[in-house]
């Protein structure tokens, strides 16, 4: 149960195999598992009491909002009390927790992009993991970021974004897991389902 589970520390989405943290991404999945349990409790069985799954869900937006911030970079951090970035944190304004307009989330793009971003396409991070320094752009980052970019506003700058990105696909218009900022090749696993899941969130972005 998350009540009894979300203030232990994992290994986070990337899945870093040498230590545990309290990686931001961790805390929001725990948060959006309490929120929509209650907003399904609520289509269910309105007459139900869900006061103790509200409580919860405001003591883990409460952690996040204090924990993940980092006033040096002005940005939400890849986890608690770290100065690194993280592409994952982009989905935060994705999955409800925070407004696109709050301007620690519009900060947090700006920092991203000013750290993150490539030669076009975004690192999911630039800090050292198992098997070294990050080398190439994971695709669905750059799909996060250029939602998240349309989402605060900068339509056009994200609508160029996405038509770069969609160049760099193989004949088919299917994506890998990874692309090589410098040559653009397609690495890694492939085709890459939430490559494309992603691709189709964009797309509905500038198709509304």
């Amino acid at each position: 149960m998350v009540k009894h589970n979300w203030k232990l520390a994992d290994k986070g989405i990337w899945e870093f195999r040498h230590e545990d943290r309290h990686f931001t991404f961790s805390k929001l999945l725990c948060w959006v598992a309490v929120d929509r349990a209650i907003k399904i409790s609520e289509l269910i069985h309105p007459e139900k009491s869900v006061e103790k799954w509200s409580a919860l869900r405001v003591e883990i937006y409460d952690d996040i909002m204090e924990n993940a911030w980092s006033e040096t970079k002005q940005a939400f951090t890849q986890s608690y009390h770290s100065e690194h970035l993280d592409a994952s944190v982009l989905l935060m304004e994705y999955y409800g927790f925070i407004d696109a307009k709050n301007p620690k989330f519009v900060k947090t793009v700006k920092a991203i992009e000013a750290e993150l971003m490539h030669e076009g396409l975004l690192y999911r991070y630039k800090n050292e993991d198992d098997f070294g320094l990050p080398s190439s752009s994971f695709t669905v980052c750059t799909f996060w970021f250029i939602n998240s970019l349309y989402k605060i506003g900068e339509k056009e700058k994200s609508k160029k974004l996405f038509d770069e990105l969609l160049s760099y696909s193989n004949h088919l218009g299917l994506f890998s897991e990874d692309i090589d900022f410098s040559s653009k090749h397609l690495l890694g696993n492939f085709p890459q389902a939430y490559s494309h899941l992603a691709l189709i969130d964009n797309a509905l972005n500038f198709n509304s």
